[in-house]
């Protein structure tokens, strides 16, 4: 497979300005991909070849657009409410992308979404509704494939709504063998969980018969989150020994607690909601929390700050609310994102993710612009997961590149020593006499899985270029750089 990066030269006419600090060479740009209702992804359903192709089509050309973004890392929605977005034994097919459920459109959208993905290099991670399973209209239209009709005594109603139980250690079990199926099946980056949480008006919630069998006399909201820890703990201990590369990360509501800057925070994870994801950071058992911070102003500043502090190390990454920025949906100002973003980095988080891709890649007031041509101008590779890997080795360092001119484009290519389809490599570039590797203005391109790179040329600037390349492992640990590349381009035999 050819790989191509569109951006050449103009990365290498940004390359020609000087260093600038605020970009951050490693950080974590995401954006949640989300299916239900085909809000992100599919438009339509597919019952026939033209739509299916037109339906995978549409995936790319978002891909495309992120890419050409600098983003590495899409959270795609792979289980909705009770339906998921793959082939399950356990489950239904979503009957967004075939028009009914238990249908795939043809394809497998999870097994799509990835490849094309990792041809992009980002990584892909899948996101899945834990506890909510839908209202009643949901549960008619999946019938008996409905886990309210296959297991219902998990299943609770609350306000309109059905729920797995999350105090019923069967519970844990099912959510376990979901998250199973797919880390076993699929070459997934990653697993999130969103609405790991009571619902709305949680302290109403009817859970009396699993708290009597199951409380043991404790205070029930401390019962309530260690419901949801025991969850959190099993699903990571798993994961860590069947694939211990595979990410565990989470969503909570973007403040944690009541902290003193704002003692009326209003709504949050730990007090309304019963989640604690300090106590699953301390535990570390997960990688990464992405908190949904779609507030601004002093609802979004100090709770940065906040999650900084219970991190424990892991990837902390900012929940931007990109939609806000719709006129119907909050009427932000620009400002607000582009401000969060250049706060974030300057505390010290791991990068940031947008809620969701639409408003991203359709430009909702200028984000988009904003995000390619100033906040993420130059690729970014992703934090290192020295927590997870048992050792801290290098990985071997690729063979130099060579680089050979074919017809409209530049052939980059190298070997490695050892043949790993679990490695992903770095392209360095330089106009200078050497590669500063620190610097995210050196780095050209990122995540490929492959030992080669086409970067087209449509006009010739005469100059001489420097390259160099890095692989790095499944944990992210990047090896030191193959020796430099001098190749001179030019219109004319050198």
């Amino acid at each position: 497979m050819k790989v191509y990066y569109t951006a050449f030269l103009w990365l290498l006419f940004a390359g020609l300005f000087a260093a600038n600090p605020d970009y951050p060479k490693q950080e974590i740009r995401a954006v949640w991909l989300t299916t239900i209702y085909g809000l992100d992804w599919p438009a339509h359903p597919a019952t026939n070849e033209t739509e299916r192709n037109r339906q995978k089509q549409d995936l790319c050309d978002m891909l495309d657009r992120l890419e050409e973004a600098n983003f590495n890392t899409v959270f795609v929605q792979a289980r909705m409410r009770g339906d998921v977005i793959y082939h399950s034994e356990i489950e239904p097919v979503s009957k967004i992308f075939s028009g009914q459920y238990g249908a795939l459109p043809g394809y497998d959208p999870l097994t799509f979404v990835i490849d094309e993905c990792h041809k992009r290099g980002m990584e892909c991670h899948a996101f899945l509704v834990v506890f909510p399973v839908g209202s009643d209209k949901v549960v008619e239209e999946q019938g008996d494939a409905s886990v309210v009709k296959r297991r219902p005594e998990l299943c609770v109603q609350h306000k309109g709504n059905w729920y797995l139980d999350p105090g019923l250690p069967a519970t844990t079990d099912y959510i376990l063998s979901i998250v199973q199926e797919i880390v076993r099946k699929y070459d997934i980056d990653g697993i999130q969980f969103d609405y790991i949480r009571y619902p709305d008006d949680a302290r109403s919630f009817p859970d009396n018969q699993s708290y009597a069998q199951y409380g043991n006399g404790r205070d029930i909201a401390n019962w309530r989150r260690e419901n949801i820890n025991r969850l959190v703990t099993q699903i990571h201990d798993w994961v860590k020994k069947e694939k211990p590369w595979v990410q565990l990360s989470s969503s909570p509501l973007g403040k944690y607690s009541r902290i003193p800057e704002r003692p009326n925070a209003g709504w949050t994870a730990y007090d309304d909601v019963y989640q604690d994801p300090k106590a699953w950071l301390q535990a570390g058992k997960q990688d990464m929390v992405v908190p949904m911070m779609y507030y601004r102003q002093n609802d979004f500043y100090p709770f940065v700050n906040n999650w900084m502090e219970l991190s424990n190390r892991r990837n902390m990454v900012a929940g931007l609310g990109a939609y806000r920025l719709n006129s119907r949906e909050g009427n932000w100002q620009l400002s607000e994102i582009r401000d969060q973003v250049r706060y974030v980095r300057r505390q010290g988080m791991s990068g940031c993710a947008f809620f969701r891709t639409r408003f991203v890649v359709g430009n909702e007031k200028g984000l988009y612009n904003e995000l390619k041509y100033n906040l993420f101008r130059y690729p970014a590779q992703l934090p290192p997961l020295t927590w997870i890997s048992d050792t801290l080795a290098l990985p071997e360092t690729p063979s130099e590149i060579r680089v050979s001119r074919e017809n409209n484009a530049l052939k980059l290519s190298w070997d490695s020593d050892t043949v790993r389809n679990d490695y992903t490599y770095t392209v360095y570039y330089s106009l200078a006499d050497s590669i500063d590797t620190d610097m995210a203005q050196c780095v050209l391109a990122t995540g490929i899985r492959a030992t080669e790179l086409y970067l087209p040329v449509t006009f010739i600037a005469e100059r001489g270029y420097l390259f160099s390349v890095t692989a790095s492992n499944r944990y992210r640990i990047e090896s030191l750089p193959s020796y430099e590349t001098y190749y001179y381009l030019s219109n004319y035999e050198k």
